[in-house]
C-alpha cells in the first residue's frame, strides 16, 4: 500500500530509526499504517533485536507529590521513542527495592531509572558494578562512574538564604533532610555555606528530620524552635518538611511569617495552596524526569558521554510564608 519495502516500513515505523527515511516516506507509511490499523508486534520485535523496549522506573513513593512528575517527564520521553515505563514504588524499604529491582529485571527491561539511591546505597552499587544501564534521577551517588540527572540542590539553598538575609533575618535555622539522601545533604552543605558567605553562624542552627515527611518535619522543628526561640526564619529540607514547619510553628504561638519566616525546597504541586502559600526553591520536576530518560537511550543506543550528574538550575518562587522579621 505505501509502495516501498518491508525494511523501509520498519525504519519508519520506528522512532529510533525514523530519520533514516525520507519525511514524505514516513508520512506515506504511517497513513498505510493507520488505514490498515497496524501495530508493530512488539514481542516479535524483542525477539529479533534482544530488546524489551521497556524501562524499569524506580519510585520510593508515589504518594509523595514529588514523584508524579518525574514519571511524567519519563514516560513523556520513552514513549516518543518508542519505549515503555514500568514503575515500582519501594516505600522507602531497601528490601522491597531490591525485589523490585530483581523483578524488573526478570522481565528484561532494557535499562533502569531510579530515585531510590541512597548515599550508600548497596542494591545501585552493585548494579554498576554489574554493568547495568542506569540514569539516577532526583538523587545520586558519590561514585565516578555514575549517570545522574538532578537539581542543583546546594545553590537553590544558596537562594533562600540570600532572599531571607536580604529580608533583614540573621537568625537562620534549617531544618534538614535525611543524611543518607544526597538531597538532604547537600542542602544541608549549602546552608552551611549560604550562611558563612553572609558571614552569619551555622553553629546550633540545624535539627536533621528523619524523614522528608510532614510529621518528621514537625518533630524536628519543635526541638530547634523550643531549643533556640530566637530564630525568625527556617529553611526546610523539602516542602512537605515546611509544612511540618508551619505545624510545630502553630503549636508554639508563633504566626506565619509574622512571627516565623519558612522557605520550603521543590515548589511540589499546591504549595501555593498552603496557608501561607509557601516560599520555596522551584525544582523543574518534569524535566529531571525527561532529561534521565533521554539520558538512559542515549546510552542504549551508545551515544552517552562519559559518566556524570546533569545539574538542572534551581529557582526560588516568593509567596506569602515570608517576610521580614
Amino acid at each position: 500500500m505505501a509502495g516501498v519495502n518491508p525494511a523501509t516500513v520498519s525504519r519508519a515505523l520506528n522512532p529510533v530509526t525514523r530519520h533514516l527515511v525520507k519525511a514524505e516516506t514516513a508520512r506515506r507509511v504511517e497513513a498505510a499504517a493507520r488505514r490498515l490499523e497496524y501495530e508493530p508486534n512488539r514481542l516479535a520485535r524483542s525477539l529479533r533485536t534482544g530488546r524489551s523496549y521497556s524501562i524499569g522506573v524506580v519510585i520510593p513513593d508515589l504518594t509523595n507529590p514529588l514523584f508524579p512528575p518525574i514519571v511524567r517527564g519519563v514516560e513523556d520521553a520513552l514513549a516518543a521513542a518508542g519505549y515503555t515505563a514500568l514503575v515500582t514504588n519501594t516505600d522507602g524499604d531497601p528490601k522491597r527495592e531490591r525485589r523490585m529491582f530483581e523483578a524488573l529485571r526478570g522481565r528484561q527491561v532494557d535499562g533502569f531509572i531510579m530515585a531510590t539511591a541512597a548515599v550508600d546505597d548497596t542494591l545501585v552499587s552493585d548494579a554498576l558494578d554489574e554493568g547495568a544501564p542506569l540514569v539516577l534521577v532526583n538523587r545520586t551517588l558519590d561514585r565516578g562512574d555514575v549517570f545522574a540527572v538532578v537539581p542543583d540542590d546546594r545553590r537553590g539553598v544558596h537562594h533562600a538564604i540570600e532572599h531571607l538575609v536580604g529580608l533583614g533575618h540573621r537568625a537562620i535555622g534549617h531544618v534538614a533532610g535525611p543524611q543518607i539522601m544526597s538531597t538532604g545533604l547537600l542542602r544541608y552543605r549549602g546552608f552551611v555555606e549560604a550562611m558563612a558567605a553572609h558571614g552569619l553562624r551555622p553553629d546550633h542552627a540545624v535539627v536533621f528530620a528523619t524523614g522528608f515527611a510532614e510529621e518528621a518535619g514537625a518533630t524536628a522543628a519543635r526541638e530547634l524552635l523550643r531549643q533556640f526561640p530566637q530564630y525568625t526564619a527556617i529553611v526546610a529540607g523539602n516542602d512537605l518538611i515546611a509544612l511540618g514547619v508551619y505545624q510545630a510553628a502553630e503549636e508554639l504561638g508563633r504566626r506565619c511569617p509574622d512571627d516565623l519566616s519558612v522557605v520550603g525546597f521543590n515548589d511540589m504541586p499546591f504549595a501555593d495552596k498552603f496557608s501561607p502559600p509557601l516560599t520555596t526553591v522551584h525544582v523543574p520536576m518534569y524535566d529531571l524526569g525527561r532529561r534521565s530518560a533521554e539520558l538512559l537511550l542515549d546510552r542504549l543506543e551508545g551515544r552517552a558521554p562519559a559518566p556524570g550528574t546533569v545539574l538542572l538550575a534551581t529557582r526560588l518562587v516568593v509567596r506569602a510564608s515570608t517576610s521580614a522579621p
